[in-house]
This record gives structure tokens, sequence and C-alpha cells, in this order.
């Protein structure tokens, strides 16, 4: 596995309120690891929620004693949700605070993936690019409800307004997904400070040139940028 990450402040912010955490190399039971995390609450709040989730997500995963990829990741979150959601009851300068997540794990042909919130994670081939997550907002949902067009969706006010995010209650539901990987293809996690801005078409574009991986997260970053960089701008591509 090769992988590149890159977490950008955007135009609009001050402060940048995504962590991200990329190892091509083992980190426990599990071979590889790639986290993405996009905190909210407030400045310092979101800022501190991303920063811990990541961390206690991954010294979890090192320490963690289960055998089965799920289990571990199901841990992770549990432990991480619950640590938040009691320091924002405790400090009111975090109360509220949360974080959306996207992590993934690839090994034996498999791509092992947990996500909770809006933070996504895409897989390209040479013919077609495929969002694996769902996104857990008000606008995703009435999408899949019928009650909202797709093509509406990225222009609609509510899009930003999430419904679950790690630490915001004391119980936390993710979804998993286990994607059979073949070979070659291209692996995409991101904040939606990337997918508010830029297209899935031009996405896709970019992901699959034949840049080098370091300038193809370069150049998603750019494109959020310079298409408004309203918010944040996260990418990790794996190969």
């Amino acid at each position: 596995m090769i992988s590149y990450a890159k977490t950008d402040v955007g135009v609009k912010r001050r402060v940048n309120q995504d962590t991200i955490f990329s190892s091509d190399e083992r980190i426990g039971k599990l071979p590889n690891l790639y986290i993405v995390a996009d905190g909210m609450g407030g400045e310092l709040a979101g800022d501190y929620a991303s920063a811990k989730c990541v961390e206690i997500i991954v010294d979890e995963i090192k320490n963690s004693t289960e055998l089965e990829t799920v289990r571990i990741f199901e841990r992770a979150i549990k432990i991480a949700n619950n640590k938040i959601n009691t320091e924002s009851k405790k400090d009111p300068t975090k109360a509220g605070m949360g974080t959306t997540l996207v992590l993934a794990t690839v090994f034996d042909g498999h791509l092992y993936v947990a996500n909770v919130g809006d933070s996504r994670l895409y897989v390209a081939t040479s013919t077609k690019l495929k969002q694996i997550t769902k996104d857990h907002s008000v606008v995703a949902e009435l999408v899949r409800n019928g009650e909202l067009d797709a093509s509406d969706a990225m222009y609609d006010k509510r899009k930003n307004m999430i419904t679950r995010a790690i630490g915001a209650e004391p119980t936390i539901v993710a979804d998993y997904f286990d994607v059979a990987i073949n070979g070659g293809e291209h692996i995409l996690l991101c904040s939606d400070g990337l997918t508010n801005m830029v297209g899935e078409e031009e996405i896709f574009s970019v992901i699959t040139s034949d840049n080098t991986i370091a300038n193809r997260a370069d150049r998603l970053v750019e494109l959020a940028n310079a298409h408004g960089g309203k918010d944040n701008v996260s990418v990790i591509i794996v190969e």
C-alpha cells in the first residue's frame, strides 16, 4: 500500500478543524490505517474533538486484543465517543463538540471501512467512482427517502447539518463496509470541504490521472480552494 495525505485550512476558515492520520505500516493488528475526522462545535472545540478522536482511535487500535477488524473498529469508536461525550459535558468550553469520522484498512483483498457523519470514502476504478460510505446528514436522508433530488443536494442550505457525530450523544452507531479489492483501485478518504466544493466527475478525473499520488492529492485541495474553499479540506489517497 502507498498513500498520501493532506489537510488544508481552506480560504474562509481561520482554524483547521480537520485531523488526518495515514499509516502504510502496521498499527496493532491492522496492516495499515487511514483516518479523516472533521470537528464541530466552535473553533477550539471542533479542533480539539477531531484531534482527540483520532488520537483515541489510533491508541485503541494499537492496543486492541480483538481479532476481527470490525470488532477492532467498533470498540475504538465506542471508546472515542464515550470519552469525547463525557468531556464535552464536563468542560463548558467544549459543550456540544463532536466530529465526523471515516477510517479504513486494506488487506487480503478487502477494504474495511467505518464512518460516522458526512466525511466520505470513495473507490475509483479506471471507469467509475463509487461512494462507499453513506452520509449521516439531513440532506442525504432526504435524498435516500426520495424527498430531495440528488442533483439539488449539493446546493441545499441544510447540507452541513449532520445527524450523527462522534461525541455528540452518549452512544453512537457507525456504519461498516467490507469491499472486495481486486488491485489497481484508487481509494479516497475526504472531508466535506472537498465534496462540497468539487464535483464527483472532477474528483474522478484527478485521482485517476497519470500524476503522482502526491500531485493528485495536492490538486484536489487546490481545486477545493479555487472553487471557494469555504471549509477545511482533507484528502487521503490510498493505492
